[in-house]
Order: structure tokens, then C-alpha cells, then sequence
């Protein structure tokens, strides 16, 4: 019997998880996904539930500042999941079975006060670093205006990439001029593989808060008409260049956040096609459902439905403010996990220092 991921799967869909965890990488993988995504929150998540307390009393003992302990132990579970997925890579011949590292959440930071310039060379160096021996490693670059300057650069590097933080058609045009001007500076493009991350749910968040004028029909849709024109317009920008790997769109941030929505609104409206990248609970959501999925992605609300969103959403506003809102969530989670890091530095000393 065919269970609801695998057929969402066999509609089109590649299954990856919005988790690092071993645990649910393992079970997940056991479900079809093949490949998953990091980030601080995922990582201050794992340490806070005590099982990588040897780890983080190596890493102690080995003298590691509190910033080094978080890049280092994301290294290695990022590495951790890449082994899991290494044969969907190779079977895939590097079209898929990646694992996703996001750079320093804190370049965005306005508090750290780096300029624009400082932001991209960073970007560039760490990009290049966290990438270096990793085949299967997507660097994960946020679509803000040092990050996308920086794209081109870590494409001709032929650096794998994931854009995210994306929320509008504008940012993903410009990630992706960057990235195919860079790419084309390559000797070869048989490895070239970029994925582009659309965030789905925050986008109805803010909707419902800043547009309450839209229509029960539009309200909580703009999200989802947002990101499947942008599949739409990635299909045909790449249609006819006559590359080895499919160029991507990942529908991300697909947990809901409204309590009286059906968990698996979006993962219906995406499947397809491209890929979805699912936090653990959705999936479990899904899979316990007993609903097959079928494909969806190039389905579309009404007209009438589509020329309210246009006419009522300001979508340069939503943009500048999700993006706003956007690095303060990547910022603020790094510097929590930092923060936890301190405290179980502290907890920890006696057993580092123990015989």
C-alpha cells in the first residue's frame, strides 16, 4: 500500500526535511526524502535535549571558543546527513540528495555593523569554506542584497547553492542572473546545481495581518500563488539550456502556522513537482493522514481570485518587510545558540575537567 509521502513522491515531489536531526534523518529517509536543510534553531534544538553533550565536552576540552563550538558541531551533523543521502546523490548523479548549510546568520546583523562590502566577501570566503570537500553540500545564501552580489562568485567557484530568505519574484531574478553570469565562467557546467527557496507560510502570516481586506478565497493563498509563479518562471527561464542538473525551486516554510489550518495545505498545493522541504511534524502530519497526493503545482486559484491579490498586495512592502523580519530570525536564533553554548560550556567544565 502506497503511504501519503510516497505517492507524493511518486507525483513528483523530491522529499527533503527541514531537520538535521539523526533521528528524524534517518526516519525520513526511511519515508522517501531525500535530502534536508540546517539552520541554528535546528542545532540549538539538538543540544538543548542533551545528547550531544560528549561532543559539545570534546569540543570544550579541545579549547573551542563558544563560536567555533556552533560552526563545528553544525559541520558535523550536516556531514552526518550527507552520508545518509550520498547514495540518492550518486543515483541521482548530483541532482539530488543534498543537505543544506546556511553561512553566518549574524553578516545580516545590523548590530554587528559590517558594510555591504564586508557582508559579500564574507559570504564569498565562508561559502567557499564550509563547501570545500562536500559534494553533496548545498551553501545556503541569503537573497539580501550582499548575499545575491555574492552569488556569482561562489557559482564560478562551482560552489552548489540554495538561495533563501526569498519572498518575491524580484529577489529570485536577481539570485538567479547572478548565479547563471557565475556559472558560465566555469570550465564545465556537468555539476552545476543551484535551488532556490521560496518561503510559503510567513507569507500568509503576514497577509492576514497587513491585508485582512483580502477575500476568504485569497486570504492564506497569496503564499502559495507567490511561489508557484516563481516555479512557474524557473521552468521556463531554463527550459533550452541544455543542463546536466535541474536548476530548482525548494517550496519552503511549508509548516503552518494557523492552528485551524489543514497541516498539510501546502505540501497539497506543491506537490508535483521540484522540491519540498518539510519540517519533521509536517511530515508525520502527512504520513498519519492516509490522503495520496497528487500533483497540484500548476493549478491555480480562479482569475478573479488572482487579480484581487494583484490589485490589494503590495508585494515591494511585503518583500522589504519579510526580509526585514527574515534576518531578525536568522540572526537572533544564532545568537541563542551561542547563548546555550555559554551555559552548557558551564554546566559541562566539571565533566571536561574531570580525570
Amino acid at each position: 500500500m502506497t503511504t501519503p509521502l510516497e505517492s507524493l513522491i511518486r507525483s513528483g515531489t523530491k522529499l527533503w526535511l527541514d531537520s538535521i536531526d539523526p533521528e528524524y534523518v534517518r526516519k525520513n529517509r526511511a519515508y522517501g526524502a531525500t535530502g534536508a536543510t540546517s539552520n541554528p534553531i535546528i542545532v540549538a534544538d539538538l543540544i538543548q535535549t542533551g545528547r550531544f553533550d560528549k561532543e559539545l565536552t570534546d569540543l570544550i576540552e579541545k579549547g573551542s571558543s563558544d563560536e567555533a563550538i556552533a560552526w563545528q558541531l553544525t559541520d558535523q551533523l550536516v556531514r552526518q546527513a550527507q552520508e545518509i543521502f550520498l547514495p540518492a546523490y550518486e543515483s541521482s548523479r548530483g541532482d539530488d540528495g543534498y543537505v543544506s548549510f546556511e553561512l553566518d546568520p549574524l553578516l545580516e546583523d545590523p548590530a554587528c555593523h559590517f558594510s555591504h562590502a564586508d557582508r559579500v566577501r564574507q559570504y564569498i570566503a565562508l561559502g567557499k569554506k564550509w563547501s570545500q570537500g562536500n559534494p553533496n553540500r548545498l551553501i545556503k545564501v541569503p537573497a539580501t542584497p550582499a548575499g545575491i552580489e555574492a552569488l556569482a562568485d561562489l557559482a564560478a567557484a562551482s560552489v552548489p547553492l540554495n538561495v533563501t530568505l526569498i519572498f518575491a519574484a524580484s529577489q529570485y531574478r536577481m539570485a538567479r542572473e547572478a548565479i547563471w553570469r557565475g556559472a558560465q565562467q566555469r570550465a564545465s557546467l556537468a555539476t552545476f546545481k543551484s535551488v532556490y527557496s521560496v518561503f510559503v507560510s510567513r507569507v500568509d502570516v503576514y497577509t492576514a495581518k497587513h491585508v485582512p481586506e483580502l477575500s476568504p478565497q485569497a486570504q492564506g493563498q497569496v503564499g502559495i500563488v507567490i511561489a508557484k509563479r516563481i516555479w512557474q518562471e524557473n521552468r521556463q527561464y531554463w527550459a533550452g539550456k541544455n543542463l546536466a542538473l535541474r536548476q530548482e525551486i525548494v517550496f519552503a516554510s511549508t509548516g503552518t502556522k494557523d492552528p485551524k489550518d489543514d497541516p498539510a495545505k501546502y505540501v497539497l498545493a506543491f506537490a508535483g513537482s521540484d522540491i519540498e522541504t518539510n519540517p519533521p511534524a509536517t511530515n508525520e502530519a502527512v504520513q498519519s493522514s492516509g490522503r495520496a497526493m497528487v500533483r497540484a503545482v500548476d493549478q491555480m486559484p480562479p482569475a478573479e481570485v488572482l487579480t484581487e491579490m494583484d490589485r490589494l498586495v503590495d508585494i515591494g512592502k511585503l518583500e522589504e518587510t519579510l526580509v526585514r523580519e527574515g534576518i531578525a530570525k536568522f540572526a537572533d536564533p544564532h545568537k541563542n545558540l551561542l547563548a546555550l553554548i555559554a551555559e552548557k560550556r558551564a554546566a559541562l567544565r566539571p565533566l571536561a575537567a574531570s580525570p
